[in-house]
Parts: structure tokens; sequence; C-alpha cells
């Protein structure tokens, strides 16, 4: 079924198809691991969909505020999985991504194409380090497990400051980088090397990026901050909480809303495993 441009795919759908579409791409199984447990199927895709309803929350607020085709920059896009699902509700979007990743998007757009105008998703094979977009250009700027690998993380945000428009919006959607699960995980796998460097074989050039580098809530408000972009509390979320065991089919949403209802500033801080938030700019 092609959806078109006008009717919206539900995450559900887009997850149920992008499911089919793991099975036809093995390569894609090292990262997203959906085949890998079926006792954790449901526990990962909560977090998956609970991600994707955030960036499309986000976008579908900027426009209905009135800016009806938003240029969104997805950041990262990674394999283009986010773009992708935008593409088949009928928003168009521009990614970046590097080596590891760009063998597969056009392969991804072939098998989307059935479904949706896939072609609304552009991609490019570039290091976010050497762009230079036109000034106030971009409306939404998607950073999803991005910006704990942005180094220097100073020159990218100071970027996002000069291309971003003035009514525009920054999306991080981030892993929290104050759990003390992920921290004692991500120190025993790499310890205190937080930034590495690797040669990028298409570009012939040494790229720098941040090793899982993953900061707090309030560490990313700071660093925002030096760059005059704001982080607007009413927009932040902390989602993953509860254990693989609590997952069973059909009750993701009820989780959700547990998730929800908890108030302890501590727990969030500590035991969430992600955040989302938004930032836009200050007024200099």
């Amino acid at each position: 079924m092609f959806w078109g441009l006008r009717s919206m795919m539900q995450t559900d759908t887009f997850f149920d198809l992008f499911l089919t579409e793991l099975k036809e791409l093995p390569e894609l199984y090292h990262y997203y691991k959906f085949h890998d447990d079926p006792g954790k199927l449901e526990f990962r895709k909560s977090y998956f969909i609970q991600r994707l309803n955030y960036i499309e929350h986000q976008v579908r607020q900027q426009i209905a505020a009135g800016i009806k085709h938003p240029k969104i920059w997805d950041c990262g896009c990674g394999y283009g999985t986010t773009c992708l699902f935008l593409a088949m509700n009928g928003i168009a979007s521009y990614g970046t991504t590097l080596e590891f990743y760009w063998p597969f998007i056009e392969q991804r757009k072939k098998y989307w194409s059935a479904y949706g105008n896939s072609e609304l998703f552009q991609a490019g094979y570039e290091n976010v380090m050497d762009q230079s977009p036109e000034k106030n250009s971009i409306d939404i700027i998607i950073l999803q497990d991005t910006l704990h690998h942005l180094e220097p993380i100073d020159q990218a945000l100071n970027t996002f400051r000069q291309v971003l428009g003035h009514h525009g919006i920054l999306i991080g959607v981030e892993e929290n980088g104050s759990n003390i699960v992920q921290n004692l995980k991500l120190y025993k796998q790499r310890g205190n090397r937080r930034i590495i460097t690797f040669w990028d074989e298409t570009l012939q050039k040494e790229i720098t990026m941040g090793n899982e580098n993953i900061r707090s809530i309030d560490k990313w408000t700071e660093l925002l901050l030096r760059h005059q972009l704001k982080i607007i509390p009413e927009s932040t979320e902390f989602i993953r909480i509860f254990p693989p065991a609590l997952y069973k089919e059909r009750n993701a949403a009820q989780m959700a809303r547990r998730e929800s209802q908890i108030q302890f500033t501590f727990l969030k801080k500590y035991f969430f495993f992600g955040i989302n938030f938004i930032a836009r700019k200050m007024d200099m």
C-alpha cells in the first residue's frame, strides 16, 4: 500500500514494515537488534517508538505553528530510519551520514518506495564539521544519538546555532549521561577515552568523534547555553526505566504512561536510560 503524501503512517505500522525490511537486509542486524532476542522485542520496540513519536510530535508542532514545509536537517542520520519515517508521512528531510551507513541508503529507499515517497529523504556523505550551510536556513535540526559523537562539540554547536532559523528548533534524542548503569557499562567498554579519531577512506581525512561521550541533561543545558541555544524545560522527557521482563505484547503504551508518572528527580536523573529535549535560539 502506498500511503501517499496526505496520509499518516503510524509508528506501529512503520515498525512492522521495518521488521520485515530487516529480514531482507541482515547487514543492519548489528545495529538494530530487534530479531536477536524475542524476549526483548517489546522492550526495544517501545524505546524505538517513544523516540520516533517524540520527533514526529515536535516536527508536527512546528508545522502547526505555521512552518508548513519545514527544512529539516537530520545531522547524523545513520541508516536514515527517522528520515524514512518522515518521508512516509509526506515530510521531506536531508540527512548527513558517514561511510559505515552510506552503502545501504539507496537500497532502503527502494524498499520504502512501495509505501510512500521515499525520495522525500535525501542524504549526503558528509562530515558535520565540514559543513557551512546558509545562516538561518534550517527550521528543524534532528540530533538522534548524534550529539555524543560530535567533537569538537563547541564547533558543532556553533554551526547549529548559525544555521538554525529564528523560529527553528533543535531536537535532541540522547542517552542519559547520568544513568549509573550505562556509565559503568561504557567505562568498562572504553574507559575514559571519550574522544577518538578515525580515518575516513571516502573523505580521505582523519575525523575526530566522541566515543559514546554521553552527557547529562544538565551538562547539555550548560553546553547549549554557551552557544545561545536554550533547552525548553517543559520539552524534556526521560524515557526507559523498567526492565525488559515487564514489557509484554501490546502493553508499551501502558509502560510509557507509568514512566511519565514517575516524579522522583533522583530516579529520573540516575536511572532513566534516555533523554529527549528541544532547544531554541536565544535572542542575542
